[in-house]
């Protein structure tokens, strides 16, 4: 079994101590990600705080939802992205690109090419009957369906971090987020060198293996080290 070897430095002891202090809220995280997948709810935004709440919506919407505010995310904040998504939710099943970015204007950033890549996502979906959570749940193999969201071309606005994002928030486990705050803290702590963006698929897989290697070494399950690891750059515990 490979290992990493991490010294037992003060930032070690000191990261281990805020997960000490953070872990209920992190799992309580991880559990709510496992709920929305498995039951009727979905995320809203409100005084800057997320909370999940019961919806009449089928399933492939609800997670045709969370699809699209990954795909908001990117190159945007957690925060921009759900606001981005509270303020489109009534439109992102049957309205036009252009009600989209309508309805984002002073909002989000991206108001005009992001609408374009969720309409052009909807309408792949479509191609085999919107059936999005039958698709997930197709897959044996965990890495061939982040696969099919990374580098799909009917999914555009994806990319393996992206696609990784989304797993994790349907409650899947395993994949690592490697946005900027997780590998400055990968580079904080020695467990890599450098970053080097844009990442490769291969360099991507490299780099979560030494988050998993990481994680066992110090004791933190992978999963909430991920949250825990954003959460110190990022000061809340999020999706």
């Amino acid at each position: 079994m490979q290992t990493i070897k991490i010294s037992d430095s003060s930032g070690i002891r000191g990261l281990k101590k805020e997960y000490r202090l953070k872990r209920v809220k992190i799992i309580n995280r991880l559990k709510e990600f496992d709920r929305f997948y498995s039951e009727s709810c979905s995320w809203f935004f409100e005084d800057r705080k997320m909370e999940l709440r019961e919806v009449d919506k089928s399933d492939d919407e609800r997670i045709f939802e969370e699809l699209c505010f990954c795909i908001l995310t990117a190159n945007a904040s957690a925060e921009m992205g759900m606001k981005a998504i509270d303020a489109i939710r009534p439109v992102l099943i049957n309205g036009s690109a252009e009600e989209m970015t309508e309805k984002l204007k002073g909002i989000y950033r991206f108001n005009v090419l992001r609408p374009a890549y969720i309409v052009h996502t909807r309408d792949y979906l479509n191609t085999f009957g919107f059936r999005l959570k039958k698709k997930i749940e197709s897959f044996e193999d965990m890495e061939k369906l982040r696969d099919f969201f990374a580098f799909n071309k009917g999914i555009k606005g994806l990319g393996y971090k992206e696609a990784s994002h989304f797993l994790r928030n349907i409650g899947l486990k395993g994949y690592a987020i490697l946005d900027k705050h997780i590998l400055n803290s990968l580079v904080e702590f020695k467990v890599i060198d450098e970053i080097k963006m844009p990442m490769t698929r291969k360099v991507y897989r490299e780099i979560e293996q030494k988050l998993k290697l990481f994680s066992n070494e110090i004791g933190i399950p992978m999963d909430e080290l991920d949250l825990l690891l954003w959460s110190r750059r990022n000061g809340k515990i999020m999706k």
